[in-house]
């Protein structure tokens, strides 16, 4: 398949400054994981600028090989004790109003990490009580102890992604299944929480499908939503089939808006935790 030419919108400029540096300072001396890095996420430079991060724990390799992902797949080291805490400062250290929390999948532990999220979210609870906390999860199999074990920390937002459309799940993702992903959400959505996914277009996706896989995750009880573009993070990974213009991402959100959506981030550049402080008060859920 040839390669398609990344057209004049997805072009980024580098931006630098003093909250960039004191975030990339930050991550440094605290030896931490960010999904900014190792996503290759293309508003790393953009989100460290303006003195934000989204913070990957549980390490930095992952038990699974998604055909999209650019994290690395292995066996992963064991689990940093002192990792929870270490985040919870850096949250402090960047004066953060919200953070946001991700990890790899652990599918190499019993609990797949679960306690670990838990004590990871309390610890930032406790240094940094006015700090809203978003986490972005594995789908831990769809193990509702496990998911459980998560939710008593009390996130103010708990989000799993989708990924792609249903047709498109199985052959994109590796071991994550559609139905499973949705059940997860429904679970959070049902319990109480104030839930949010996201998915990638430009696989080869159809605009029903994009607006099929809206209505399942809204009829779920997801409140927020997002959309961008998926990058080819190597030759190895997933060709992109298609550059989906800005608006049609504009379209998007406006089909998403119409369905009752508090918030839906679409666009090129957006990825699961753009915005992700601006989304949160915009759909009126901050209640701090």
């Amino acid at each position: 398949m040839a390669t398609l030419r990344k057209p004049e919108w997805l072009k980024i400029s580098l931006e630098t400054g003093e909250h960039y540096t004191e975030v990339k300072k930050t991550v440094e001396m605290n030896k931490l994981h960010t999904i900014c890095s190792s996503g290759h996420c293309p508003n790393a430079s953009k989100c460290w600028g303006m003195g934000t991060a989204t913070f990957m724990i549980a390490g930095d390799i992952c038990t699974r090989s998604c055909k999209f992902c650019a994290t690395m797949t292995g066996r992963p080291l064991p689990l940093d004790s002192n990792e929870p805490m270490k985040v919870a400062q850096s949250v402090k250290l960047m004066k953060l109003r919200h953070c946001v929390i991700t990890s790899v999948d652990r599918d190499d532990l019993d609990d797949k990490g679960a306690e670990h999220w838990r004590k990871t979210v309390e610890c930032i609870r406790k240094e940094n009580p006015n700090t809203t906390i978003e986490i972005l999860t594995p789908d831990f199999d769809g193990r509702e102890e496990l998911i459980d074990t998560v939710l008593s920390s009390k996130p103010d937002v708990f989000s799993h992604n989708m990924e792609t459309v249903k047709r498109l799940s199985d052959a994109t993702r590796s071991r994550a299944k559609y139905d499973v992903s949705l059940r997860t959400l429904k679970y959070a959505s049902d319990k109480g929480f104030i839930t949010k996914t996201g998915i990638m277009v430009g696989l080869g996706e159809t605009e029903d499908e994009v607006t099929e896989i809206m209505h399942d995750v809204r009829g779920v009880g997801v409140q927020l939503f997002t959309i961008g573009q998926y990058l080819q993070p190597t030759k190895k990974h997933l060709d992109v089939v298609e550059y989906v213009t800005p608006e049609q991402f504009a379209k998007y959100r406006e089909i998403g808006m119409q369905m009752g959506f508090k918030n839906v981030e679409s666009g090129p550049l957006v990825r699961s935790s753009y915005m992700a402080e601006k989304a949160f008060i915009e759909a009126g859920l901050d209640k701090r």
